[in-house]
Order: C-alpha cells, then sequence, then structure tokens
C-alpha cells in the first residue's frame, strides 16, 4: 500500500511548472519524459537495467500503487519531469526516477522536483533518505552530491551493472517552544 502523502502545488521561477501527485492518467507523459531523460545513456546500460528506468506501463502503473508518484507539468499541461518516492521504514524513505526532459535540464527543475519529494518525506517523519544511481549518471551524481547527498558505501548489481546508493540525513523540524514573557 503506498504511502499517504498531503499534495503541494510548488510553482518554479520562469517558466512556470506545476508539481502535484501523478495518476493513472499520466502514465503515458510520464513514461515519454523518463524515455527522452534517459535515452542518451541507453548504451551504457545494460538492457533490462534501461527498461528498469524507463519502465513500462505495467510497472510504472505498479509503481503509482507502491510509491508517491509526483509529475511536474508546464503551463500547457504536458508532463516535463517527474520523481518518486515512499517510506522504507518509519524514519527512512526512498526516492527513485527522478527525469526532466532534455529541453528543460538546467533550468532549476530538477532541484524544484527533489526539493519536492524531500519535503514530502521530512513531513512524513523521515530523518533519512536515500536514492540509488548508476555510473554513467555523472550529472545526476554532481547534482544530488550538491544537495547534500553523500555515498552510503552500499553498491548493488542492477541488471548486471552497478547501482550505487547514496544518502542524506534530513534535519527535521522540530516545534518551536511558546514562550511567554516573564510576568505574565
Amino acid at each position: 500500500m503506498a504511502a499517504s502523502f498531503r499534495s503541494l502545488t510548488i510553482q518554479t521561477q520562469s517558466p512556470r511548472f506545476s508539481i502535484r501527485g501523478a495518476f493513472a492518467e499520466d502514465i503515458p507523459g510520464i513514461l515519454e519524459c523518463l524515455s527522452a531523460a534517459f535515452e542518451r545513456y541507453r548504451d551504457s546500460y545494460t538492457p533490462g537495467a534501461f527498461l528498469d528506468t524507463i519502465l513500462t506501463y505495467e510497472t510504472l502503473r505498479e509503481r503509482l500503487e507502491h510509491m508517491q508518484v509526483f509529475a511536474a507539468l508546464s503551463p500547457e499541461g504536458q508532463i516535463v519531469g517527474t520523481i518518486a518516492c515512499n517510506l522504507v521504514s518509519p524514519k527512512e524513505g526512498h526516492i527513485r526516477g527522478m527525469a526532466v526532459l532534455p529541453a528543460l535540464q538546467g533550468n532549476g527543475l530538477a532541484t524544484q522536483l527533489l526539493d519536492h519529494a524531500q519535503s514530502e518525506l521530512r513531513r512524513a517523519g523521515c530523518a533519512r533518505i536515500t536514492l540509488d544511481t548508476t555510473e554513467p549518471l555523472l550529472r545526476a551524481i554532481h547534482f544530488y552530491e550538491k544537495h547534500g547527498f553523500r555515498r552510503s558505501g552500499r553498491i548493488i548489481d542492477f541488471l548486471g551493472m552497478p547501482l550505487i546508493e547514496y544518502e542524506k540525513t534530513l534535519r527535521l523540524n522540530r516545534p518551536t517552544p511558546i514562550t511567554t514573557p516573564s510576568g505574565s
């Protein structure tokens, strides 16, 4: 069963994109986004790892059932980015499947997507977030490191290629104690 998250809409600066929870109707647009974002890496992946990265209709439908999937939309309603997250334990969340259309990479949308997923996990009580990436995705690795993720030291086989785990510790928002002026 998917974790229950509140869905926020975040507006980025020019051009404006909105980020919202994805629906089954979004599957074709998310698949197009994933395919476009990862196509240039196809030859660096094993066939199985590539298919697991860009997903199929069925695997994305399953992800929608088990993870909170978000879609970034252009003002015209086109899906231009995506990210997914879920709880793996009461205090740990996991992010996967982040993609931005190639023509829009470098404009801050990836940061907005990552911030959105992290905010959702923080609200769910996560103190630690993990994500996995592969060696060919150097730009993504630099992006994650820039945003506070560090290698955990865990590397597993991902359908014939190394999958590198990154982790980040979140600072949980602690309630501020209410104080009253002395003499009240």
